[in-house]
């Protein structure tokens, strides 16, 4: 049986539109004058995420999916990543957005940013929705991050635990409740 929990509000549907409108101003500005901007979304976590910030971006954009998993349904990093599905389209010489939903150990981006460097995009930047920079193992930071936040497992807004919740409008925390104290 899975053991139960609640989820505690830490960061609001409105909170996050806002951070990603602004976010959005930045990027126009860093890619002003492309003629196309690839927009690329780490799966899964991050569907949710790059839906509502490529609808912000005043730029031609292009979006290809790349699912990278260190993971699975445990809660914390394997630190082995593997790359499940890989993009449909060229990178080479283009602008490349890496749209990633939480830097945690940060195994994942540093992999990926290095897999599409291979590539030759012209430029590669990326982003975050969330960092925990405290459990940090490996130097990587994005170009932009939308809210650091704690050591917490958190779920929401794409974010999943074990493949649910990711419909949640929110971020927010995962608290284990203690069957015994229930009893």
């Amino acid at each position: 049986m899975a053991q139960k929990y609640a989820i505690d509000q830490m960061i609001s549907a409105k909170a996050i539109a806002a951070r990603i409108e602004a976010l959005a101003r930045e990027i126009e500005q860093r890619f002003a004058g492309t003629d196309k901007l690839v927009v690329v979304g780490l799966l899964r976590g991050s569907f949710v995420f790059i839906a509502d910030l490529v609808r912000e971006l005043n730029l031609p954009v292009e979006v290809d999916f790349l699912e990278a998993s260190s993971y699975g349904d445990a809660m914390v990093s394997s630190r082995e990543v593997r790359i499940l599905k890989d993009l449909r389209g060229e990178i080479a010489g283009r602008d490349v957005l890496v749209v990633e939903d939480i830097v945690d150990t940060g195994h994942t981006l540093h992999h990926v940013t290095a897999f599409l460097r291979s590539r030759s995009p012209a430029r590669l930047e990326t982003i975050a929705l969330l960092d925990k920079p405290s459990r940090r193992e490996v130097d990587v930071r994005a170009t932009w991050t939308g809210f650091e936040i704690p050591d917490a497992f958190v779920v929401g807004y794409g974010i999943d635990y074990a493949q649910r919740n990711r419909n949640l409008p929110y971020i927010g925390t995962v608290r284990f409740l203690d069957e015994a104290a229930e009893a």
